[in-house]
């Protein structure tokens, strides 16, 4: 249903604290989060998985199982943005070229993976009126222009 993540093998050693949501665009999933909140008060904690369906199932398997947690999360994908759309304020929106990581809702991850051409999509003169129509996927891209001839190229 959704990607699994990029390396399994890392599944597991990403800090715990994640940006959260945001950035319209992704580039990897890192890992699926369950994050689980215990009756007692005692620290949060979670659980990781390389697939969404491990991490489907092991929440509901906590839930049905395990009478010391209060409340089973559903799960969430951690993803890595290279660079993303930061919504400033409503339609106000700004390129950030600096990485992060943040935990975002898996339903976020039917977007499609950023390209090359999302973002300058997204921010050129010639942008569909409504511009996420491009994050989601429902917009044409637009045309790249070729690049000029140079003379060793006719060689």
């Amino acid at each position: 249903m959704y990607p699994d993540a990029i390396d399994p093998t890392k599944v597991g050693d990403y800090p715990a604290v994640a940006g959260a949501g945001g950035g319209y665009v992704w580039d990897e999933v890192l890992e699926y989060r369950v994050w689980c909140h215990p009756k007692d008060g005692s620290e949060d904690f979670y659980y990781t998985f390389a697939t969404y369906d491990e991490a489907c199932l092991a929440a509901k398997s906590l839930r049905d199982t395990d009478d010391s947690i209060a409340l089973v999360e559903e799960p969430l994908a951690l993803i890595l943005q290279k660079e993303h759309i930061n919504e400033q304020e409503p339609g106000v929106f700004e390129h950030v070229t600096t990485r992060r990581i943040a935990e975002w809702a898996p339903e976020f991850l039917s977007r499609p993976r950023r390209t090359e051409q999302t973002i300058p999509d997204f921010f050129a003169p010639d942008a569909p009126d409504n511009r996420l129509d491009i994050i989601r996927g429902l917009a044409k891209p637009l045309p790249v222009a070729p690049k000029p001839l140079q003379p060793d190229d006719c060689d």
